[in-house]
């Protein structure tokens, strides 16, 4: 009969060691989750900062596109971004300039030309840039063929570049 209490009472006391644990476990991961989100460095502000900057690229170089075409254009901007190879912030990757034989060459052809730096004046395509935008970085829709393009150009022109062509969408060709 001592065994048997023995057993039980051993029996119990690892339950609660376990379920201590488990709450202990859980409690931890509770206030790790709560630190990453008071620490993330994105606020509001800044994601709208964010998605105007993007809006307006798509606006500027995909105005005139299907839908496919602007998430092509929000894609390359996004990929820019993350590559490691351009300023890691979206704003910064829209409004790069360089320098080049001391000539300033932008990312983006139409931040360069200033006549059209103001605020978009068609109001139903920015509209529908910054739909395009929302679908791209608040909700990841990704077009699969520009997975990895960092590039593009219109069909109409031959830069000669000597990159691996990914995609042509709408009015552009896009590159690895």
């Amino acid at each position: 009969m001592i065994r048997i209490i023995k057993a039980v009472v051993l029996a119990l006391a690892m339950l609660m060691v376990i379920a201590v644990g488990y709450r202990a476990t859980i409690y931890k991961l509770d206030n790790l989750k709560q630190t990453q989100l008071d620490a993330s460095p994105i606020t509001a502000k800044m994601r709208q900062t964010q998605l105007d900057c993007l809006a307006r690229n798509i606006y500027h170089e995909a105005g005139g596109e299907p839908f496919e075409g602007k998430v092509a254009v929000a894609q390359v901007t996004i990929n820019r971004a993350a590559s490691g190879q351009f300023p890691g912030d979206i704003c910064r990757v829209v409004y790069q300039k360089n320098i080049i034989y001391e000539r300033v060459l932008c990312q983006f052809s139409w931040y360069c030309e200033q006549a059209t730096v103001k605020k978009p004046l068609n109001g139903p395509v920015y509209t529908e840039s910054m739909e395009v935008a929302k679908k791209v970085l608040l909700e990841g829709f990704r077009l699969a063929s520009i997975k990895d393009a960092l590039y593009f150009h219109g069909d109409y022109i031959n830069p000669g570049w000597k990159r691996e062509r990914v995609a042509h969408v709408g009015r552009h060709i896009f590159y690895k």
